[in-house]
């Protein structure tokens, strides 16, 4: 088969497409026909070399895939040859009290496709049957790639954690980003006003046909100001957070006394500053929130097939070094607004 691979960690020369043997899958496991493979930032962090994260070399990259059941293992029921699926990324032991309770996400062995073992940008993808769930009727499957691991995150940060009820404001960070428009739009099916940031006005145009009530263009303008003025130098219920240093300070202040901050995320880098008497005196909450369970990516399948949630698309490229070498060129610069898919056999 035909893969995206890297033999070692490094810059962008690391970055290889070749053949690597296509395996029969194994006891308990289904063999996926790679439709697409959307690509993440996650992406540039694994190829570049995560700290603590040991890899079994050549590593095939990609965490989000939608594809077909072409082949069945020992042991596995209920999935036939030819049947469309999107894989859910989160890698679990199965046993813990965490997993027994459908908290997959909290496992103390928990993982990710594409990070912590071979992902899904090849031709084909061997994962537990356990981790495929049944693509939504009537929608491009190659555009259900988009899906997984951003709207996931989204969705345990705003629905499980934030708890986010009708009519509280929610301030959206880097909105173009595939967790931001996914942010922006369950944000807005929670029945929040959303206030998007973005980089460039174009990405918040974007934002705001997705739902957002309000822009703001932190490359040009105050954040925090802006915030404030927009409601009424109340604040917001709630932060979307994930820019990490970059912005962190910033979301403390833009947020409104008893307000929630909850981040996924440090992209601009992990250590940032907090100034604990805002948390306190304030008396602002703070959450963590890592991915989310696979029960969340029924319901979410569930938003999508009915139209209330979208995947959106930057682009589709083929599987050449030349076009993944790029993607992860826009990736670094923050250029895509949504999501890069990766379509094999192209």
């Amino acid at each position: 088969m035909r893969a995206v691979t890297y033999r070692e960690h490094g810059g962008l020369d690391v970055i290889e497409v070749g053949e690597l043997p296509t395996l029969e899958p194994g006891p308990g496991q289904v063999r996926v026909k790679v439709a697409a493979c959307a690509m993440n930032h996650l992406d540039v962090w694994v190829r570049r070399g995560i700290p603590g994260v040991k890899l079994e070399m050549p590593h095939i990259p990609g965490a989000d895939i939608a594809g077909t059941i072409d082949a069945v293992g020992v042991g596995v029921s209920g999935w036939a040859v030819g049947a469309p699926v999107v894989v859910h990324p989160v890698l679990s032991c199965g046993r813990c009290r965490a997993c027994a309770a459908g908290r997959d996400n909290e496992c103390r062995h928990f993982g990710l496709v594409g990070e912590h073992a071979r992902g899904g940008m090849a031709e084909y993808l061997l994962i537990a049957a356990g981790n495929v769930v049944a693509a939504p009727a009537g929608l491009p499957l190659a555009e259900l790639a988009a899906i997984p691991t951003t709207f996931l995150t989204a969705w345990q940060m705003l629905v499980t954690k934030a708890n986010v009820r009708p009519g509280e404001t929610v301030l959206v960070l880097a909105a173009g980003s595939g967790v931001g428009v996914a942010g922006v739009q369950i944000a807005r099916l929670l029945g929040a006003e959303v206030i998007a940031a973005a980089s460039t006005d174009d990405k918040l145009a974007r934002a705001r046909e997705l739902g957002a009530h309000h822009g703001i263009n932190y490359a040009t303008a105050d954040l925090v100001a802006e915030t404030r003025r927009i409601t009424g130098k109340r604040g917001v219920d709630v932060v979307f957070e994930h820019v990490g240093a970059a912005t962190w300070e910033k979301s403390i202040l833009a947020a409104a006394r008893g307000g929630r901050i909850v981040t996924c995320g440090s992209t601009s880098g992990h250590m940032a500053q907090t100034d604990l008497r805002h948390v306190f005196f304030r008396q602002l909450t703070i959450y963590g929130s890592t991915m989310g369970t696979k029960a969340d990516l029924f319901d979410i399948l569930d938003h999508v097939a009915k139209g209330r949630l979208k995947p959106v698309i930057d682009s589709q490229i083929g599987m050449s070094r030349e076009a993944i070498v790029a993607a992860h060129e826009r990736l670094e610069a923050r250029g895509p607004f949504g999501k890069i898919l990766v379509i094999p056999g192209t």
